[in-house]
């Protein structure tokens, strides 16, 4: 092997400074190569047709694979280039097709059949029997009974496929980067000074002086909620609905249009080749809802209870709005502005009032602090990590015995060629090879707004490439918080994982819509008063939150929860019927559903050229087709695991170890309805989900 190419290194960690896109494909080109020599080779012995002599060299390929990959997959999404796209798109093709190429063959498959069908399977323990059965149902669903000239139609479909992916998240990228605009001195009425600060940083990182806008998820978050300037919200409003469209001041240069369309027809193509109804039937094959009813039923029994007050909400606002804001006419750019001066007024209480008390290296050691009581392990900072940015820091997870469990990476700071959002991702998955054990490692990417820097940047490359300036701290709003622990959730679900097995330890095997139960989970915490003051404190007095505030802040929770509801729903309703009812006669028909579902649960449509799937690369790039549902499905399970320590007492050690022990070290090693049980003792409440949003009747 290589080891002259970082990517092939056998070290511990990726060197990142090391990687350039050249590296990329030789590399993947090598790794390809020796899995599908050890596939032949396994398929020849007659021998290898045991869980030892052939699933665990699979696993420790598919792991090695993975950890070649993943650190070109990290870059492209924090630290994109022309060169890096280029290199990335041309490994992701051939990793699609070895996928595929390896879920249609027929040999392996047999194989994995016979040790499925051995006397021996029903005595394995729970691990190895579900990395083989679920890896017959990968078959399955990889077109491995396909005949010619369907099998190659698949496999032609699923390279197609994650082309026209990364081609749609590429767009939205660009789109987000290339529109900025000026902000005038007037026009920064209403914006609290930080986020004037961020607005000066965004122009220092552009290279010029005053302030600017750009399509960065805390820019358009700030200006959206402060200014008082009534067409810069618009302005801004419009240039981020548009993305990637034939509309707005971008209108056709990224045109995601025909992707959805190319998209969606193959999805659907592929499902029905593999004998679904649709691409949602397929969807569900691995999922705990089960049947696109259960799914439609549930988000129309939740729309049934969100919309009236939704309804309601609404209709208080505009008055609102109307009477003390001199809006007659409450447009989409208002909501957010009308309900922060409502929120100021009902509860004399404001989202900046909290930001001083949530500087970010508070908030860390807090989050750590949460983590020792509730999981039992310290994260240590380990100084000198070779990473993508100098803002870059690296824990190590340590167990109360002293032990190294794993790592992770927090990258917390928005900036160009950075994908926006915020997600978890795995670097290194637990394996344990015989002879020894590597541990999992994990990726935690947000978009916060940076602190301030302090001197004129004369280029914006300097910007990007020096940390974040000493002084004032990052600042971070409540939803930051939120956010933050949300990531950390996923993050210690892949690092407390105690299964062996890549494909099922952690995150990897669990049901989709269960996946998000662990960081949700972890949401309330940032709620709790016992974890709050752990870190929320002033961050130049070092007062603690006050309770006045406090109570503020748990009386307006829920302030305005059926808007925010009917918004999760529409998106979940739209991304379902999409793939569920596509028709290949008549074509996606994406925005003419997408008013169908607002018609049913939406409260305040926005304009016609408003292009919001555009931009949805939740479901078009980002893995949750026919699945952004299990937001809501996954919060009904973390609700009521959640209520078992305000049952026992936040910080219980009992529960605490119960959900570390049945929850996250099982991974997906058995089905998550089973881990479910294993630690509530019986099965979720759904009403549960209503509590939390305050609306339970």
């Amino acid at each position: 092997m290589n080891t002259e190419n970082p990517l092939l290194a056998a070290g511990e960690l990726p060197a990142f400074s090391a990687i350039t896109p050249d590296h990329v494909n030789p590399a993947i080109d090598e790794v390809l190569a020796g899995f599908r020599a050890e596939v032949a080779r396994l398929v020849a012995d007659p021998q290898a047709r045991d869980f030892a002599r052939l699933m665990a060299p699979l696993e420790r390929w598919e792991e090695r694979l993975g950890r070649c990959f993943a650190p070109v997959s990290h870059l492209h999404g924090v630290k994109d280039s022309p060169e890096l796209r280029a290199a990335y798109s041309a490994a992701l093709e051939k990793l699609t097709e070895h996928g595929t190429e390896l879920g249609q063959n027929r040999d392996l498959y047999e194989a994995v059949k016979a040790v499925r069908e051995a006397p021996g399977f029903d005595a394995m323990d729970r691990a190895r029997r579900t990395v083989v059965e679920d890896s017959l149902r990968g078959f399955r669903l990889s077109g491995v009974a396909l005949e010619e000239p369907a099998r190659s139609r698949f496999k032609d479909i699923q390279t197609r496929l994650s082309k026209l992916e990364t081609e749609f998240e590429e767009a939205v990228l660009d789109a987000t980067d290339a529109w900025t605009r000026p902000v005038a001195e007037a026009e920064l009425a209403g914006l609290p000074e930080s986020a004037r600060d961020m607005l000066r940083t965004m122009a220092k990182d552009k290279g010029v002086d005053g302030h600017v806008a750009t399509l960065k998820g805390p820019v358009v978050q700030a200006i959206l909620t402060f200014a008082d300037d009534r067409a810069l919200r618009e302005q801004l409003y419009t240039a981020y609905n548009t993305r990637a469209s034939d509309q707005g001041p971008q209108a056709g240069t990224r045109d995601n249009s025909a992707r959805i369309e190319q998209i969606m027809a193959l999805r659907h193509e592929a499902a029905a080749l593999l004998g679904f109804d649709s691409s949602a039937h397929l969807s569900l094959a691995d999922k705990m809802a089960g049947t696109p009813e259960r799914v439609l039923g549930f988000l129309r029994e939740l729309a049934a209870k969100a919309r009236p007050v939704a309804a309601r909400e609404l209709d208080e606002l505009r008055a609102f709005a109307a009477a003390e804001l001199g809006i007659a006419d409450l447009q989409p750019w208002d909501v957010a502005y009308s309900a922060e001066k409502l929120r100021e007024r009902r509860f004399n209480f404001s989202e900046e009032d909290l930001k001083p008390y949530f500087p970010l290296p508070a908030v860390m050691q807090g989050l750590f602090t949460v983590a020792e009581r509730v999981f039992g392990v310290k994260l240590v900072e380990r100084h000198g990590v070779d990473a993508w940015h100098p803002d870059v820091h690296y824990f190590d997870v340590v167990d109360h015995d002293g032990t190294v469990r794993a790592g992770v990476y927090l990258d917390h700071y928005a900036r160009a060629g950075k994908r926006g959002g915020a997600w978890m991702d795995v670097c290194r998955s637990r394996m344990d090879d015989g002879e020894s054990l590597f541990k999992p490692v994990a990726y935690l990417t947000c978009n916060f707004a940076p602190p301030a820097r302090d001197g004129q940047v004369s280029r914006a490359q300097d910007a990007q490439e020096r940390p974040a300036g000493e002084g004032k701290p990052a600042l971070l709003t409540h939803d930051d918080v939120i956010t933050l622990f949300h990531e950390f959730g996923h993050g210690i679900h892949h690092l407390l994982t105690e299964v062996d097995w890549p494909s099922i330890g952690g995150i990897s095997g669990v049901e989709w819509d269960a996946v998000e139960l662990p960081s949700q989970f972890m949401e309330n915490f940032a709620w709790q008063r016992e974890a709050l003051d752990m870190f929320a404190r002033h961050w130049q007095t070092g007062e603690r939150l006050p309770d006045d505030l406090y109570a503020k802040m748990l009386q307006a929770r829920h302030f305005h929860a059926g808007l925010f509801l009917v918004r999760q729903l529409e998106f979940a309703l739209f991304d379902f019927r999409l793939h569920l009812e596509f028709d290949p006669a008549r074509g996606a028909r994406a925005l003419d559903l997408l008013n169908e579902v607002r018609d049913e649960v939406a409260v305040l449509p926005p304009p016609a050229w408003h292009r919001g799937p555009h931009a949805f690369t939740h479901i078009f790039s980002g893995g949750y087709a026919a699945g952004y549902y299990s937001y809501l499905w996954a919060e009904v399970l973390s609700a009521d695991a959640f209520a078992a320590f305000e049952e026992a007492g936040v910080f219980d050690a009992d529960t605490g170890a119960r959900y570390r022990r049945e929850i996250l070290a099982v991974g997906g090693s058995r089905p998550a309805l089973e881990s479910f049980v294993a630690f509530r003792g019986r099965e979720p409440q759904p009403d549960a989900l209503l509590r939390s949003y305050g609306l339970a009747a």
